[in-house]
This record gives C-alpha cells, sequence and structure tokens, in this order.
C-alpha cells in the first residue's frame, strides 16, 4: 500500500490497529457496519446463529444502501465470474521481457503460470513504481515508453486475450508531482485502456475510484472492472467488480468476506505480500468461494511462493473454474458441521442438480478419514474431487471421508444420478493426475542476485589527464537505503519478511566489507562536449534508439549545455564510451570512497549540507559540472552530490529481477508523495536502487556516469 505523506502513515497505523482491535472482538450479533471480514464463532453449536445473524444483516444492508445489481448483470460483465487467480506483473521481469531478444515472453510466462499455478484468469501490467520520480515522467508516460510503447503492450494484451487472460493496467492516484498533460487523471488512465484493449483498472492505494471512471470507460470499451486496493466500502460494491483482500485478519474459524456475502458474484483477491505462508488466504478464498493475488516479484523483491501453497493453488484453480456458477449463484451455507472434526471447516454450494463443499485444514497434520456430516441421499453419486475419485457415504454415521494434507484443502461433490455432467470423468482423470503432486513442503526457491563481473581497464603508471588517484580501501563502508517494497542487495530481504522491517521511507544503514584497489577517477561526470567527441570518433549507434540524448536537438548539444553533465544514456551507452576511453564505469563503493574519502564523509566537502558547494535545484536544471569549487571531494573530484545521479558498474541480475546501483542524488526531487524515487541531494553512502528493464525507460534527465582506471599497486 502505498500513501502520500508520513502523517498519513502515521493515521493509517493508527487505523489498522483499531481496526484490529475491533475485528479481534466477537458479538453474538451483527452490527451494521461489519469489518471487511465477519468473524465467525469459534463453537459450533453458534453457528446456526451465526448463519442467521448473516441472512438477516445482508437483507438489512441490501435494503439501506439501496443495493441494485445491474452491472453485475450486464452481458460484458460476466467474464468476472471466472476471475479467481490475479497475478501482479512486473514488467520489469526479465520472466516476461526478454532484452536480449527484444520481445515479450507471453506464452512463456502463462506456461509457467499453469504449471505452478494451475492457471492465471487476470494479470496486472504493473509499471511505474519504484521507478517513476527518478525524473519528471509520470505513471501514463511509463506505460507509453515500455518496449514497443502502446502498440507493443496492445499486442501483450492481445496475446493475453488468446490464452483466455484478461488485463488490467495500474492507476496511481498519489502521482501528482510529476510532469502534467492537461488533462485529468481519469482521461488519461481511460486513454490508456482504449489504447491497448485493457479489462480492468487496479487502483492503487485506493478504496474505491472516483465517479467519472465508469461512463468513461464504458464509452471506451465496454466490460472495463475497477478493482480496489483498499478494503472497498459496502456502498460501492455495485459499481466495482472486485476488490482485494489484503492483510485481513481471520481467525481460526474461517470467516465471511464481508462483500463477497452483499454480492456473490463480487471477488475478492487475497494478499498477504511479504508472507511465505500463503494458506490462510487460500483457506479464506476457498471457503468464500473467492479469488487470489500472486505476487511474488514485489516491486524488485523476490518473495515467492512454496511448494504447498502453489500446489494447493494450482488444485484450486481447476476446481473453481470447473464449478465457477457454484460460487457466483448457487446457494452458498458456510460453516456447515464438520463435527467433532477438530480444524476442519467446511462451505456448502448448492445448485437444483448438485451440491459442492469445500473444505478447509486449520491444522498443521494431516487430518484423515471422515470430514464432513452430511444427509445422504441415493438419488446421488458422490465424489472427493481432490483425488479425482468417486467415493461412497457412510451411511451409519452419515459421513463422507477423505484425507486433507496440513493447512490443505478439500472438496467433495454430489450431483443427481439422473444429471451427472458427460465431462465429469475425464475432469476426475485430470484431478487425479494433479493430486499425483501434492505435497507438504513449504521450502522456497530463492534467487540470488549475483553482481555482474567487473572487467579491469589496463594498469596506468599515473592518472590519466582530467583523472585523480585515489587510495587503496580495506575495511568496512556503511551504505544507506531507504527502506522501501524494492528491498536492498538480495532478492528477499528476511527482515522484510520476519517481522524485523523498519518503519518505511525511513534510513536503513547496512555495513559492507570493502576491499578497493588502487584507481583513478574522473573528475568530473562525462560532459556533453565530451560524449559528443566519442560520438564523432566511433559514429556510435545505440541498438535501442528509444530517448538516447533525448535533450540534444537534432542530434546537436543544447546551447550552453556544453560543460553539463551527458543524460539520457543507459549503462551499454556509458559502457560504450568507457570502452572507447580505455576506461570503466567504478563499482559503486569505488565512488563512494572517491566521494566521501577514508574518512567516509558524508557529503565530499563534510558533514553538513552547506549552500554554494552543490546545486539545490530540485526540478531538473542541472548545472556545469565545475559550477561549485567548494564541492569538491577530499581527493579533488566535482560535482559528485546533488547535480545528477551517476551509474555504477554494480549491476545485479537473479534471473527475474535485474538492478543497478545509482549514487549521488540529483537536482530533481518529485514533490506530493512519499512513493517517489528518491530524489535530491544524497549522502556520499547513499544508494539508490534502479530496476532496469529496457534502454527506453533506463534513459532519464537526471542521470550521468563517470568513468575510472585501474592503476599499478605500489611495491
Amino acid at each position: 500500500m502505498k500513501y502520500k505523506n508520513y502523517k498519513s502513515l502515521l493515521i493509517l497505523f493508527i487505523a489498522m490497529f483499531i481496526y484490529c482491535e475491533s475485528n479481534a472482538q466477537r458479538s453474538n450479533g451483527l452490527e451494521p457496519n461489519q469489518p471487511a471480514i465477519i468473524l465467525a464463532p469459534d463453537s459450533p453449536d453458534r453457528w446456526d446463529e451465526f448463519r442467521e445473524n448473516l441472512h438477516e444483516w445482508r437483507n438489512q444492508t441490501v435494503k439501506r444502501i439501496n443495493y441494485k445489481d445491474d452491472l453485475y448483470n450486464r452481458p460484458d460483465f460476466q467474464w468476472i465470474n471466472t476471475g479467481f487467480n490475479c497475478y501482479f506483473l512486473m514488467l520489469y521481469d526479465e520472466a516476461f521481457y526478454d532484452l536480449e531478444h527484444n520481445r515479450y515472453m507471453t506464452d512463456e510466462f502463462l506456461d509457467d503460470g499453469i504449471n505452478q499455478f494451475g492457471s492465471y484468469d487476470i494479470v496486472v501490467l504493473w509499471h511505474a513504481y519504484p521507478r517513476i520520480g527518478l525524473d519528471d515522467r509520470n505513471q501514463f508516460d511509463f506505460y507509453r515508453e515500455m518496449p514497443g510503447g502502446l502498440e507493443g503492450l496492445h499486442k501483450v494484451v492481445d496475446a493475453f486475450h488468446a490464452r483466455g487472460v484478461k488485463v488490467y493496467i495500474a492507476y496511481k492516484p498519489w502521482d501528482t508531482g510529476t510532469r502534467r498533460e492537461g488533462k485529468s487523471d481519469v482521461e488519461g488512465i481511460v486513454e490508456i485502456v482504449k489504447a491497448i484493449n485493457a479489462d480492468g483498472i487496479f487502483l492503487d492505494t485506493l478504496n474505491k475510484g472516483v465517479e467519472e471512471f465508469r461512463p468513461q470507460l464504458d464509452d471506451a470499451r465496454m466490460g472495463v472492472v475497477l478493482e480496489s486496493e483498499l478494503s472497498l466500502p459496502i456502498e460501492e460494491i455495485a459499481t466495482h467488480h472486485m476488490s482485494w483482500a489484503q492483510g485481513f485478519r481471520d481467525g481460526n474459524v474461517p470467516g465471511i468476506l464481508r462483500n463477497k456475502w452483499i454480492e456473490q458474484r463480487h471477488i475478492q483477491h487475497g494478499i498477504n505480500r511479504m508472507s511465505r505462508d500463503k494458506s490462510r488466504d487460500l483457506h479464506t478464498a476457498w471457503i468464500n468461494g473467492s479469488g487470489i493475488m500472486i505476487w511474488e516479484n514485489i516491486f524488485g523483491q523476490w518473495v515467492g511462493w512454496n511448494r504447498r501453497d502453489s500446489h494447493i493453488l494450482k488444485t484450486m484453480s481447476q476446481l473453481q473454474q470447473r464449478f465457477a456458477s457454484h460460487f457466483s449463484t448457487a446457494k452458498w451455507t458456510p460453516l456447515v458441521d464438520t463435527n467433532p472434526f477438530p480444524n476442519i471447516y467446511a462451505s456448502l454450494w448448492e445448485d437444483e442438480n448438485s451440491k459442492l463443499w469445500t473444505l478447509v485444514n486449520r491444522s498443521w497434520i494431516t487430518k484423515e478419514g471422515e470430514l464432513l456430516h452430511i444427509d445422504i441421499d441415493p438419488g446421488y453419486v458422490y465424489y472427493d474431487l481432490i483425488a479425482g475419485r468417486s467415493i461412497t457415504p457412510d451411511e451409519i454415521s452419515g459421513t463422507l471421508s477423505g484425507k486433507i494434507i496440513p493447512r490443505g484443502i478439500g472438496c467433495f461433490y454430489a450431483c443427481r444420478k439422473n444429471a451427472i455432467p458427460a465431462d465429469l470423468n475425464d475432469f476426475m482423470q485430470k484431478m487425479a493426475s494433479i493430486a499425483t503432486e501434492t505435497t507438504s513442503d513449504i521450502t522456497t526457491s530463492i534467487p540470488v542476485a549475483i553482481l555482474r563481473e567487473i572487467i579491469p581497464t589496463r594498469k596506468y603508471a599515473i592518472p590519466p589527464e582530467g583523472m585523480k588517484e585515489i587510495d587503496p580501501m580495506q575495511g568496512e563502508m556503511d551504505v544507506v537505503f531507504t527502506c522501501r517494497e524494492i528491498g536492498y542487495y538480495k532478492s528477499v530481504e528476511d527482515d522484510f519478511l520476519n517481522g524485523g522491517m523498519p518503519a518505511m521511507h525511513q534510513p536503513v544503514t547496512l555495513a559492507k566489507k570493502v576491499n578497493i584497489g588502487r584507481i583513478a577517477i574522473d573528475e568530473t561526470p562525462v560532459t556533453n562536449l565530451q560524449f559528443k567527441a566519442f560520438l564523432d570518433a566511433t559514429k556510435y549507434q545505440p541498438r535501442f534508439k528509444e530517448n538516447f540524448l533525448k535533450h540534444w536537438i537534432n542530434g546537436q548539444i543544447p546551447p550552453g549545455k556544453e560543460d553539463h553533465p551527458v543524460v539520457y544514456v543507459c549503462l551499454d551507452d556509458a559502457r560504450a564510451y568507457a570502452q572507447w576511453a580505455g576506461k570503466r564505469l567504478p563499482g559503486e563503493e569505488e565512488w563512494q570512497l572517491a566521494a566521501g574519502g577514508k574518512e567516509q564523509l558524508t557529503y565530499p566537502w563534510g558533514t553538513q549540507l552547506e549552500k554554494g558547494r552543490y546545486n539545490e535545484a530540485t526540478d531538473g536544471t542541472t548545472t556545469p559540472v565545475k559550477a561549485f569549487p567548494l564541492g569538491q571531494s577530499p581527493y579533488g573530484i566535482w560535482d559528485m552530490c546533488g547535480n545528477t545521479w551517476e551509474l555504477t558498474e554494480s549491476e545485479y541480475s537473479d534471473g527475474r529481477i535485474h538492478f543497478c546501483i545509482l549514487k549521488g542524488g540529483s537536482c530533481y526531487k518529485a514533490e506530493g508523495s512519499g512513493w517517489y524515487f528518491d530524489g535530491g541531494i544524497r549522502s556520499t553512502n547513499f544508494a539508490a536502487k534502479q530496476l532496469l528493464i529496457f534502454p527506453g525507460i533506463d534513459r532519464c534527465a537526471t542521470i550521468s556516469f563517470r568513468c575510472v582506471v585501474d592503476m599499478y599497486v605500489d611495491n
């Protein structure tokens, strides 16, 4: 979740505390304003009363809000009844976009999803955060500048549609401090929907969309869904077909999703993003006939699913798709009789010819044997759908038997003997095959981020012209990051997952052991004039030309900008220049040593910010690289903080997440939200994690570079 400032974050924490406390109070009846998940009594003796109260509360609420289900009845919205599995896709994910071959790997991505999770019914194309705010590009620009532009994304959507998958884009209402377009946000996001044929909008940080959305979406494209991130108010169920069930605090007895109970066709996607154990969300979804948000690459930090949970979801997805009408329109009875089977809970879904029981095992041990009490009807046949086999009820005890793994799910099905579906046998064989993969393994595969090897230059005896020698250093060096979901160096930060995450947006200090050899570094960032000399000498043409030297005019340096840092270059552009010059990019530790010296000064000149020593602009206006003589580092290096971010050779990849470390800060700072990329001047030990995807996006108005060479070591 994202919030505009620290005050709103504090308010959120207070609200969450009050919510959890009030949610834990289990009253006998149901009050008019129920929490997002309605807790059930622990005692089965009270379940009949609980169900009666649920029905009465729903009837009263529907009358109170004058609920109308017109949108759910529209033909263009019938697809929502099968929208159970929603995947939150970072467009930066290396498993989705292949830079080497310049293509989106839609089919490979979907094939992997089927193998791991059973299906993807919806995919959210996430784009801007946590990159937005690095320069003044807004959230809509990030869609426009993805590989292939909007036309490329349209082809991606077409490929998803060909496989029966719906596609959402994301709207970020907190993006108020970047470039404005002279139109409303609603107009901007609706234009993107229309341009790429999107099927829905994920409302980031919102509990509902503004009223203007619905009529404009219907004019642009029919059947476009609004889905809120925060808990959707009851009054908005009629206009929002879906919502997140994020971080809901359930009890041991599965609770009832409030919005799903009001409108059975409403789909909620359960999500606890930083938890490795997804079983509680899976149980809530299964008992309530609702959906799951699958999210692994969390803004550049990997939190993968364990094998048990992914297999449970794979099993669930087959059953939910096959029996989607049961979960949307059949009679739903929560908490049917499983007594005396402790920690086994079930819901019943009935239509005129069949009954479907969804069961969960809340315990950490296998439950095998009698699981469910039923009224046996000799006119029905019975099946264990998880095992993929027919079963015979025990007429004496009136029970159905089966097996549920620890924290797993169960599913029994009964249908009239004269109404057995023609394809049921084939479906049972499919489920039996899936059952062979059943596992209780809760280990998670964690990809390892590998630092790209730094290739040394030829050795120099004395620093080349325009470079300064830096002393070697061995020891420890502090590195400061801003605490955000993007994480730090590793793909998964254990502190984030084990309750030790620092306060969001606050600095986090890490200690790194370093062994820095003898080098020399450029006195200044590479200037526009120096980069033009490289272009003239080599006729360099990047493979991808999008945004290359975007600030130049008809291929020429803007007048008066000759001595400003060259920007709108990516890592490949910078490396090409460095190779031509017989140099390389610095590792982040080398850059930091050159900026702060062995004393590890906070800023190149000392421990405090001092006017007249750096570019104080925040609107992106750069200055000449030697504009501030008083801002030199202990080694006499210019312009190391506050003018432009600088690329380093500290580039990492784990096969899914690709990033490099930026240093120095810049003269641009997006205002209005704490969720923007770190802007303004930064201390010498500050590191910013820039996700990489495509040169057209990686090139920014605020990123430059300088070079280093390796020196002979004195004997």
